[in-house]
């Protein structure tokens, strides 16, 4: 597999040393970890204590599901300053829920205030192991312990209090190792701890210092700089928050991806696309749904591999190069729709040429020809979600004359994306593609994925049928 040149900065990883910043982070998620098994060993006698006769699956069936709606709402992650009472109700809620699924299978029996009673047992316990874990865990960080290693990006006077406010709460558990910022002099800033470097120098120190969680304060870095050196952060084992400017307004997100540091609201970046569980479930759904359609498929993909076959000559597959993610070069397959030429590395749009084959125009126009790219999603070089790939020859011009288009190669590339039920298709604003794609990445969810298939599946009846908006024209022409 080859790699084409790119802008190391806008995508590389930070490195990590092996078996230290690693090491920090599972450390710090073992407080997650003792929530979560104290929530399944005390769920799972509920039914047996408050539920006379309750059958033995009925405890492990609260447990489950009582954690998985937990885990579903965020109740799991880790955090700064965890708030049992910001907990209650979500615990409540999947408590509640839960036992309506027991009761569901099992039955009210005799005495339906029984339940009630499982309830309140089961909330009451998972309040009180919160509670006394947030007090364990302060009394050790007070002493030193449970620390995160803590970088400030910013060297201004928000910055600076907010190093105070972290001095005089040890029991928050961020430890400062040092500011970030792009200032004229390094004697200058905070006082109390040292200015390390450049905002450009964060990857790096991020695995030189064994960086748990940064923080982005306010400071004298361009926000188009940092953005693109914090999205080369994300594959780190890194927390990264956000202080909302003119917060001391009210101007501050509210919900679980807020940590209130005493007055100073810091915002969560969510990246959940990036983190290894999200990925292994978007590649279970690329695995599944690529193979249900290959299989339901498979005696119109015969039909058509047969009706290239005849109708011209030439190999029934097109084969192209294109850049995937981290600038790797994967291989996408198609049903070959013109005569065989030697030109489509470098020629841009091609709607109009007479090349192409009547059999070929029809799969062009019915996304047909698209098919086989299914087998490359199985073998792991596409997702069917993510931006699209692009020519090598083409990526490389785009990279020097549009904002943050390396930035859309931090995933898989995919079969369609959230620019193409866009409308943005064929010879439209490469720009815009390139905003959508990093808006798709920032606030990916399966969820999101399954709305713009679904979108897909619309657009595509509907380019069938002659009934679709057709392609929007590009204001961008001359960046060719």
């Amino acid at each position: 597999m080859t790699t084409v040149p790119i802008h190391r900065t806008a995508l590389s990883p930070p490195t990590r040393r092996l078996g230290t910043g690693l090491a920090f982070r599972t450390r710090g998620s073992h407080l997650v970890l003792v929530v979560l098994l104290g929530d399944v060993l005390g769920l799972l006698p509920v039914p047996a204590l408050a539920l006379s006769g309750a059958p033995r699956w009925s405890g492990i069936l609260l447990a489950g599901s009582t954690t998985a709606i937990l885990s579903g709402q965020g109740q799991y992650r880790r955090r700064i300053s965890p708030d049992p009472a910001r907990a209650a109700v979500p615990i409540l809620l999947a408590v509640s829920l839960s036992l309506l699924v027991v009761a569901g299978l099992r039955g009210l029996g005799p005495d339906p205030s029984t339940w009630l009673i499982a309830g309140l047992l089961a909330a009451g316990w998972c309040l009180a192991t919160r509670l006394a874990l947030l007090l364990v865990a302060r009394a050790l960080r007070r002493r030193g312990m449970l620390t995160d290693r803590t970088l400030v990006v910013g060297a201004g006077r928000v910055a600076v209090d907010l190093i105070r406010v972290l001095g005089r709460h040890p029991e928050l558990g961020l430890r400062p190792l040092g500011l970030v910022d792009d200032i004229a002099s390094w004697d200058a800033g905070a006082g109390e701890v040292p200015v390390l470097g450049r905002v450009a120098d964060l990857p790096r120190l991020l695995g030189d210092l064994r960086i748990d969680r940064v923080v982005i304060a306010f400071g004298v870095a361009r926000e188009e700089a940092s953005v693109a050196v914090l999205r080369a952060c994300v594959d780190a084992s890194v927390d990264i928050y956000v202080l909302p400017r003119f917060f001391e307004l009210g101007f501050a997100p509210r919900g679980s991806d807020v940590e209130d540091i005493w007055g100073y609201p810091l915002v969560r970046l969510p990246r959940t696309v990036l983190r290894p569980s999200p990925r292994l479930a978007k590649r279970a759904l690329d695995v599944t749904v690529a193979a249900a359609l290959l299989i339901g498929l498979a005696p119109l993909y015969g039909a058509i591999a047969l009706a290239v076959k005849v109708t011209s000559p030439g190999p029934v597959h097109f084969r192209q190069r294109r850049v995937g993610q981290h600038g790797q070069v994967v291989e996408i397959v198609k049903f070959r729709s013109m005569v065989e030429n030697d030109d489509s590395e470098t020629t841009w749009n091609v709607a109009g040429d007479s090349r192409i084959t009547p059999l070929g125009r029809f799969l062009r126009d019915s996304s047909l020809d698209e098919l086989p790219q299914l087998w490359t999603v199985i073998r792991g070089g596409m997702s069917l979600v993510g931006p699209r790939p692009e020519r090598p020859y083409f990526a490389d011009r785009f990279r020097d004359t549009v904002r943050h288009y390396d930035d859309r190669l931090r995933v898989p590339v995919g079969l369609t994306g959230l620019a193409q039920v866009r409308g943005l298709r064929g010879d439209t604003s490469i720009a815009e593609r390139a905003r959508l794609d990093n808006h798709y990445i920032e606030n990916w969810s399966l969820g999101l994925d399954l709305r713009i298939l679904a979108a897909t599946v619309v657009a595509l009846a509907r380019d069938a049928t002659g009934t679709g908006p057709g392609q929007v024209e590009s204001p961008d022409r001359s960046r060719l």
